[in-house]
């Protein structure tokens, strides 16, 4: 996959599923069409990538923690295109805490149907809280584009309240 990229192939992506409960396999494709592909084909990329990772914008699957260090990858890349919109997904799945909420308010995991989403989300979060320093150098960048939403996203990490326990 070039010099991008490289350890995509070192996850099980067909064991994973996504955030529409389908198998992941599809997401090394899309994220090759981000680093690879035209601005359109990256953008039209990162929206479908979008709903397989964070459907909704507040719903994260099994293969997000996954996703979220390519993504990171990807923001970071001196020529990537759409960083805006790579920052502003990485936001949309640290502010998930759709499983976390409910299962709170059924009375914890036990007594409901989701049982691993909880952890997918909290997973899902510690991989973009692992990003921060490249979320940090980008907010640092001259580009307007990419330092905006770098720094939003950095905010939403400092001020997020944590999980409700379960």
């Amino acid at each position: 996959m070039g010099s991008l990229l490289k350890g995509i192939s070192g996850v099980r992506w067909r064991q994973l599923r996504d955030a529409r409960q389908l198998t992941a396999g599809d997401i090394p494709p899309l994220l090759s069409r981000i680093a690879y592909g035209s601005e359109d084909a990256a953008r039209l990329a990162i929206d479908e990538l979008g709903d397989r990772v964070c459907a909704l914008g507040f719903v994260v699957g099994e293969a997000t923690a996954f996703t979220v260090p390519f993504l990171l990858e990807l923001a970071e890349a001196p020529y990537a295109p759409c960083k805006a919109e790579l920052l502003d997904l990485l936001q949309s799945i640290y502010q998930t805490d759709n499983w976390h909420s409910s299962a709170a308010a059924a009375g914890g995991p036990n007594r409901t149907n989701f049982r691993e989403q909880p952890a997918w989300e909290a997973a899902a979060r510690e991989a973009v809280r692992a990003g921060r320093p490249v979320i940090e150098g980008l907010a640092s960048s001259i580009r307007p584009e990419e330092a905006e939403p770098a720094r939003k996203l950095l905010l939403t990490m400092d001020e997020a309240p944590p999980f409700p326990d379960l």
